[in-house]
């Protein structure tokens, strides 16, 4: 349904309901490179620096350079997707309100684009191993196991991905070529991935805002 191999400022936001301290956790560990502001789970204003990095949005970029106005885009259908899951139960975020897509959860989609996110940027443009978790026999399986683990920590991985994502970006101009090609489809470079993942992300931000709104009641976020 959702198979990437089948597919070629608001400084004041309320603190979300869950798992501030997990997602601190996670944040500031291996993974979280670039997030690293804090030195130990005690250090709660620290932590809640990461929580903002992670919430705060703007889609009015900072120059008019090409660079900055994908990369703002980007990061604002980013922002966006983890705002769509501020405050939601932990029950909420494995339920699947959508009869005719038993997939379609806030957590299904949260991992799915964190995977989507690893597909395009280090498989594709960098060719690097596809380490998914989606099989030829269950290409959506990263949906599927997503319901098994907490919304934070998922939340967490995908801030991870996308802060290794920023410097990965800001490393190379925006004309290179990836490694891999899309078969018949030719090749493709950095301008078009950062153009095709917001695309991705903004598309699947409809979703979520579905989801949210048949599960809870929750409206603009």
């Amino acid at each position: 349904m959702l198979s990437v191999r089948t597919a070629a400022a608001a400084p004041d936001f309320p603190r979300p309901a869950c798992g501030l301290r997990r997602i601190r956790q996670i944040a500031c560990g291996e993974e979280g490179s670039g997030l690293r502001v804090c030195e130990t789970a005690g250090q709660t204003g620290a932590a809640w620096k990461i929580i903002q990095s992670m919430t705060t949005r703007t889609d009015v970029p900072a120059a008019l350079d090409e660079r900055t106005q994908l990369t703002t885009f980007l990061d604002y259908a980013r922002a966006t997707a983890r705002a769509k899951c501020e405050g939601v139960s932990a029950e909420n975020a494995r339920r699947a309100p959508l009869p005719g897509s038993p997939l379609m959860t806030l957590a299904g989609l949260i991992n799915h684009l964190r995977w989507v996110e690893h597909w395009w940027f280090e498989v594709m443009f960098l060719g690097e191993e596809d380490r998914g978790p989606w099989t030829d026999e269950d290409p959506d399986r990263e949906m599927r196991i997503a319901v098994d683990r907490p919304l934070d920590e998922l939340l967490a991985e995908y801030e991870a991905a996308c802060a290794r994502h920023r410097e990965l970006v800001a490393a190379h101009p925006l004309d290179t070529v990836a490694k891999r090609t899309r078969g018949d489809r030719g090749q493709f470079d950095l301008r078009w991935i950062l153009l095709h993942m917001t695309e991705e992300t903004a598309r699947h931000n409809g979703h979520l805002d579905i989801l949210r709104e048949l599960l809870d009641g929750t409206t603009g976020a």
